[in-house]
């Protein structure tokens, strides 16, 4: 399971010119399932995410989570994160989830992340578009 993270000010995901999920200053999670995925890997995912510290503290060093901010969540499934560029020109997406895993382990998540803080989605297999204010540029790639 894979997350892009990234540190934004603001972000948003759009479905058909509807804004369907919105946050504040927090993280924009771009999550990709990869065959083998379950539940005890999307905890640890989770866990690594709400606790990974890349906020600034009162010094500038990058020593807080997104909940010692008080920070928001915008989990995005992203399918493409899970390709194999490896070869050629053209990704393959062999290593990735089905698409109804994939579903729900992506639900699974924002039902785990929304009990701990405040969390947005987009829409599973939605043509959306996301926008966004990264903070720093601050973006990083875990992976468990």
């Amino acid at each position: 399971m894979i997350a892009l993270i990234q540190r934004v000010k603001w972000a948003k995901v759009e479905v058909e010119k509807q804004i369907i999920g919105e946050i504040p200053t927090g993280l924009l999670v771009l999550l990709g399932v990869e065959q083998g995925d379950d539940e005890s890997k999307a905890d640890r995912l989770l866990e690594k995410v709400l606790n990974y510290r890349v906020f600034s503290d009162e010094n500038g060093k990058m020593n807080l989570n997104v909940q010692q901010v008080n920070g928001h969540l915008l989990v995005v499934s992203q399918f493409t994160l899970a390709a194999d560029t490896q070869k050629g020109l053209r990704p393959s997406f062999s290593k990735g989830a089905s698409p109804q895993e994939a579903e729900r382990l992506y639900t699974y998540f924002h039902q785990q992340a929304s009990h701990r803080i405040s969390t947005q989605t987009g829409q599973f297999a939605a043509d959306m578009q996301v926008s966004l204010q990264n903070d720093g540029p601050v973006t990083f790639w875990l992976q468990v």
